[in-house]
């Protein structure tokens, strides 16, 4: 559909107040408020995450496109909520314990909320318990975990053995993430998962879940 075009390419461009217009004419002409989020700004958050991925725009062309898809879900949850569409699933997120580097984590949070995910951001600097009592609180699907420093690494371990702790160990999924990490260390600690930037980050993350129907 034409409009739904409109708003992923705008959304692609980073034009916010164009985005939210479109997306309030999509809702008034009853376009249905999955159907936008679908096909019109989770599309075009595809299409930067793929971009960005392949190194064809930067970090600040994503941040501007992730602007414009907020300003339109400012007009898209409350009827998403009213309709009780179902997210895709539920991640908390966060820096690790004494790691103060956040700008990796925001990045994957903002691919991921394109993507469809509700994201719980926990910021950074984040302690091992606090990870899991979120993740409890908001039945969350996933753990995702970063970290900037070989010191503060062993704060993933810590959460991993607090989810076996508390049985929760194959129902929360855990991926981990930042410059020091590797996917051998996310093997060593019993993660689920190792992701090396934002776009694969999503691509793993989905991964966790089963495909929906197009």
């Amino acid at each position: 559909m034409e409009l739904l075009n409109q708003i992923s390419e705008n959304l692609q461009n980073g034009f916010d107040e164009k985005v939210a217009a479109l997306t309030k004419e999509a809702v008034e002409k009853q376009i249905q408020p999955e159907e936008i989020l679908n096909n019109g700004l989770v599309a075009g958050m595809n299409i930067i995450g793929r971009k960005f991925k392949n190194h064809e725009i930067f970090l600040p062309d994503v941040l501007l496109a992730a602007r414009a898809m907020n300003c339109a879900m400012e007009v898209l949850k409350p009827l998403l909520i009213k309709e009780g569409i179902p997210i895709r699933g539920k991640v908390v997120i966060g820096s690790v314990k004494d790691d103060l580097h956040d700008i990796g984590k925001n990045l994957v949070a903002i691919l991921l909320e394109g993507a469809g995910f509700e994201i719980i951001d926990l910021g950074n600097d984040v302690p091992a318990d606090k990870f899991i009592r979120v993740a409890r609180e908001e039945n969350a699907d996933v753990i995702g975990m970063s970290a900037l420093l070989t010191t503060t690494m062993p704060v993933m371990k810590k959460v991993v053995d607090l989810v076996k702790d508390e049985g929760l160990y194959g129902k929360i999924k855990i991926i981990v993430g930042g410059a020091p990490v590797s996917k051998e260390y996310a093997l060593e600690i019993g993660a689920d998962a190792y992701s090396f930037d934002g776009a694969n980050a999503v691509e793993t993350v989905e991964s966790f879940f089963p495909k929906r129907g197009s």
